[in-house]
Parts: structure tokens; C-alpha cells; sequence
């Protein structure tokens, strides 16, 4: 303590020496900007002298830009003029091109389509789900990976290119078709419904431009039509724009409510907003949806909703991104998307999980820190909540963990081709709300996936693996040598029997795909939403009034209850 009061008197006694020495430090850290600028230009300059082979001027300096922002954290990035357009995608969710899903198929090493967007270019041209996709404007596609194919089919608006694609198992297999680009606008509220217990439902899956429109007007439809509580379903959304965010907390609370302040180095950086609207309904009860990938402005929308008691947050913890960006024009019409400031809450917390100015402490081994914050805060009405890397909800659902074969499954050959040779065979399926997954359709795909070269990584075989490392190095593998043959054939790879085990999983897996085939985006939420027990939660909940009601009561009123 008495060192820290002889600090704090000698900054008082002599502030003309302190502002000679900030003047001084400034000065400092210009020389040191000046040094290692003229540094890094000496560097370069001589490596395009003298290096053995010729440096590729344009890729070189962004290397070495890209590494210097990956230094900082994965939030700040260089964007050159050519990639422009994905900088504008992730800001509006708008982008020009065919409007399909595409993915890389090992077996063809070629790029395949998964799935056309219904209502595009590419589905209005006659492409379909699984068809490999051959040329583009004559071009061979052959060993070409995703993003270079994805380069190829967007393009300016009202442009043409030509699409050669090879349909299996049809007489006429090579399917040629001349697409039109067009503006892709990706729906930022893709569903919305009113369930039988007049309970609204929407999902938001990003925060872009005007995305708040998008969610006003359903429920504007949805309050209309009588709606006893709204749903919002923020789960998977990685965020966005914060004055959307800021907007679409307003339909909620009063006009001028906080709902987020920022913190930054510079006086623009740090602010206070507020809800610039009248409110759509103060009172109608609300459930917020939000799991681990809910994130940025998916946790302020989140996360002011439960500081202002306006309506109960259902799900696992989010993500905890506590950091705004700004974009910031550069020359030759680059861009920089950098972190300017941090943000917090209407009850004071900051969400961020990951410190990434510790990621080099050696206390750490080189790795990024966890934020720690056991500071309790205080919602409108007095409940407890915490900044714990994440909001975390007033009613916690555990993260349902896929099965390791689920995992492998859902992004495999397998399934995309069993699915793409199904539907070319059956030219419909049962209405969405009847259709499930027969015995015999399982038993075909189970058939399908055995004769086929399908893997999968087993988490048990790896632990066996290391186990038995440790127990050769301790000296145990003789004594347990017939232990661990037991072990090892128990937990031998078996495809028939892990089918067996997760048949409901992969039935939904399975139902999911077809779904998606013949009824598109639309048809794969109203699928997933039948048996999804966090929404059959949350509509439990906004039907039972006292439940709902206590949750948003303080401790200290249960208490007295």
C-alpha cells in the first residue's frame, strides 16, 4: 500500500514532469511505428532483390497483414478488393450468384450441388441436389476445391455462364444449362409459425441490414392472428449488426431503454444506445432461444431481454463475444473489419469469454485465457446474473452432444448419395407434418452405409489407444494383456450395431435431408421443430402464466414466498 500512496502523490506533485513524460512515451511509440515500418519495407525490398524465386508482391504483403491481424483476435480482418464481396455478404447476407449449397465429393474430386435454394437460379435452371458439377463456361472443375468453385459461379448481377453437370443414374446423364446471376438475399427470419397453443414462433438465424423489418412484420402478422407469447429463436445465430440488435430488443421494451454501451480506445468507440422505436408489446410474455453458437448481437439482444426482466432466456450458455467491429475503408478499396470496442450490458456485464491479449502469456502455454468475472450483477428487478463468458439462461437446457457416427454421418458421401438416389426414385414424399422414416427406409440406408467404405473416428478406440501407451510405458501391458483384448474387441468398429443404437437419431438425420430435398429450407425447420424438446420447453412455459412469472421474480420475493 505505501508504495502505491507515493505513486499517487508524485503524480499529484509534479504533473508538468508526468506530461513531459506521456509527451515523451508518445514521441517513443511514434519512433517505434517509424523503425519498424521502414524495417519491414527493407525486408521486402530485399527479398525482391535477391530471394532465389520471384516473390508474389500482392500475396507476400497480405501474408504478412493477415498474420499480423491473426496476432490480435479472429475477429479483425483484411479484406482486399477481390474479396469485397464476401465482406458485403456477411454485412447484408446478400451476395450475386446461381443461389445453391455446394460441397466437395472425394469419390468424383469434383464439386457437387447440395442444395438449390428454391426460388433461385441455379433450381429455376434445372440444377439438382446431388448433381456434379462438370464445367463452368467450359472451364473443367476437376480438383478444384469449394471456394474456387464458389468464385466461379457468383459474378456480377444479370451476367451468364454456362453449366455442364453429370446427373447419375439417368438416361441422359450430362445436363447443360445457361444461368442467369442474380442478387441472392439470404432470409434473415428463413420461418415463423403459430403453433396450436397460439404461441408465435420465428427464427432469426443473423443480424444483417433490415433483418429488424424482417422480424416485425411476421409478429405484427402473428399478434394479429391472436398470439398468447412469442418465441424467438436465436440458437446458431452468430450475430451481426448491433442497431439491429438494438431494434429488435425495442418491439419489447419502452422507447429510450438502454440496451447496450460500448467501451473502446477512441471517444466514438465508446456509447450508450437506446431503443429509438415505440415498443410492438411491453407485456405479451417473451422466451429467448440460445445455445452455444449464439453469439455478438444474438447475446445483447439475449442478454437485455434478461437484464431488463422483459422475458424468460431458454437454452445452454452462449457463446461470449464481447467485442464490436467497425469496418474502415482502406486504399485501393480494401477494407478493414477491426475491433474497436467492447460492449456490456444494461446491468453492466461484459459477456467475452476468450482474453486474446493473454494468448502469448507463458503462465499459459501460448494460449488465449478465459475472462474471469465473479462479479454479481443486477437485472431491472433485482435477480442475480453473472458475466461469465456468455449469457446464461434463466432456464438452462443441455447442449444435446451428437453422437460421434452422427457427426461423421451427417457430413458423409454416404447419406448425400443414398438421399440424391432416393429421390430420383420416388417423385414425392409424404406431406412434411407425416412424414417420418419408415423401418424398411432405415434398414435400406443402414444396407446402403455397410456395403459402402464409410468410417468413422471412435473416441473410445483413441482413448484405448492411449491407454495402452501409458500402461506400456508404466509397465502393466503383460499383466492386463488379456484385459485389453477383451476391451479392444468390445469397442471394435461396428457399423450394424452403432445403427442399431442411434436408430433415432439417424432416422431424424435421415428424415432431415429427404425433407430438405423435396420441401427445401422450409421443409427442414418444420421438420426439426416436431421433436425439438428446447421449443416444446418453451411453449410449456408461456402456457403455464405463474411459471413464467417466477422466474422473472427476485430471490430475495421467493424468499419471502
Amino acid at each position: 500500500m505505501k508504495c502505491f500512496r507515493k505513486i499517487g502523490l508524485w503524480v499529484i506533485a509534479i504533473p508538468l514532469a508526468c506530461a513531459a513524460l506521456m509527451s515523451f512515451r508518445g514521441d517513443d511509440r511514434n519512433f517505434l511505428i517509424s523503425k519498424y515500418l521502414d524495417i519491414f519495407h527493407s525486408v521486402f525490398r530485399e527479398l525482391d532483390m535477391i530471394y532465389v524465386d520471384t516473390l508474389d508482391v500482392a500475396d507476400a504483403v497480405e501474408t504478412g497483414i493477415r498474420a499480423m491481424l491473426a496476432d490480435l483476435d479472429p475477429y479483425t480482418v483484411y479484406y482486399p478488393e477481390e474479396e469485397d464481396e464476401d465482406l458485403k455478404m456477411m454485412l447484408t447476407g446478400k451476395y450475386a450468384g446461381v443461389g445453391a449449397v455446394i460441397r466437395y465429393h472425394e469419390k468424383h474430386d469434383r464439386v457437387v450441388i447440395v442444395e438449390p435454394y428454391e426460388g433461385m437460379p441455379a433450381l429455376d435452371a434445372g440444377l439438382r441436389a446431388g448433381d456434379i458439377l462438370l464445367s463452368i463456361d467450359g472451364e473443367d472443375l476437376k480438383g478444384l476445391a469449394v471456394d474456387e468453385v464458389s468464385s466461379r459461379l457468383r459474378g456480377q448481377p444479370g451476367t451468364t455462364l454456362t453449366v455442364r453437370a453429370k446427373r447419375e443414374g439417368v438416361a441422359d446423364s450430362i445436363v447443360e444449362v445457361k444461368i442467369v446471376r442474380t442478387n441472392i438475399a439470404m432470409p434473415s427470419v428463413p420461418y415463423y409459425t403459430m403453433f396450436s397453443d397460439s404461441i408465435g414462433y420465428l427464427i432469426l438465424n443473423s443480424f444483417t441490414e433490415n433483418c429488424a423489418r424482417e422480424v416485425r412484420l411476421p409478429l405484427v402478422e402473428l399478434k394479429n392472428r391472436g398470439a398468447k407469447g412469442f418465441i424467438i429463436d436465436l440458437r446458431g445465430n452468430g450475430g451481426g449488426s448491433m442497431a439491429e440488435a438494438i431494434d429488435i430488443t425495442g418491439m419489447f421494451v419502452p422507447k429510450g431503454t438502454t440496451v447496450v454501451s460500448t467501451k473502446g480506445k477512441v471517444p466514438q468507440s465508446s456509447q450508450t444506445y437506446a431503443t429509438r422505436r415505440e415498443p410492438l408489446d411491453m407485456d405479451i410474455p417473451l422466451v429467448v432461444l440460445v445455445d452455444g453458437q449464439s453469439a455478438s448481437a444474438s447475446e445483447i439482444v439475449a442478454g437485455a431481454i434478461q437484464d431488463l426482466d422483459r422475458g424468460v432466456v431458454m437454452g445452454s450458455k452462449t457463446f461470449g463475444k464481447g467485442l464490436v467491429q467497425t469496418v474502415r475503408e482502406l486504399p485501393y478499396n480494401a477494407s478493414l473489419k477491426v475491433t474497436t470496442s467492447k460492449y456490456y450490458t444494461p446491468s453492466g456485464r461484459y459477456v467475452q469469454k476468450i482474453d486474446y491479449s493473454k494468448k502469448k502469456s507463458d503462465t499459459d502455454a501460448g494460449k488465449n485465457k478465459k475472462v474471469v468475472n465473479d462479479t454479481t450483477y443486477y437485472t431491472l428487478s433485482g435477480r442475480p446474473v453473472h458475466a461469465s463468458g456468455g449469457i446464461t439462461p434463466d432456464v438452462e437446457i443441455a447442449a444435446e452432444r451428437l453422437p460421434n457416427l452422427l457427426f461423421y454421418l451427417a457430413n458423409s458421401e454416404e447419406l448425400l448419395d443414398f438421399v440424391t438416389d432416393y429421390v430420383r426414385r420416388h417423385a414425392e414424399i409424404a406431406p412434411i407434418e407425416e412424414f417420418e422414416v419408415s423401418d424398411s427406409l432405415f434398414l435400406a440406408f443402414k444396407e446402403y452405409v455397410k456395403a459402402s467404405d464409410f468410417t468413422y473416428d471412435r473416441q473410445s478406440e483413441k482413448a484405448l489407444a492411449a491407454l495402452k501407451e501409458v500402461a506400456k510405458f508404466e509397465g502393466y501391458t503383460t499383466d492386463a494383456a488379456a484385459e485389453f483384448a477383451a476391451l479392444e474387441k468390445k469397442l471394435s468398429h461396428d457399423v450394424d450395431r452403432d445403427f442399431d443404437i442411434f436408430k433415432t437419431d439417424i432416422c431424424e438425420l435421415l428424415a432431415d435431408e429427404l425433407v430438405t430435398r423435396y420441401y427445401y429450407q422450409r421443409g427442414s425447420i418444420i421438420q426439426a421443430i416436431k421433436s425439438d424438446s428446447t421449443i416444446i420447453r418453451a411453449r410449456a412455459l408461456l402456457a403455464d402464466d405463474v411459471a413464467y412469472k417466477q422466474i422473472l421474480i427476485p430471490a430475495k420475493e421467493h424468499n419471502k414466498r
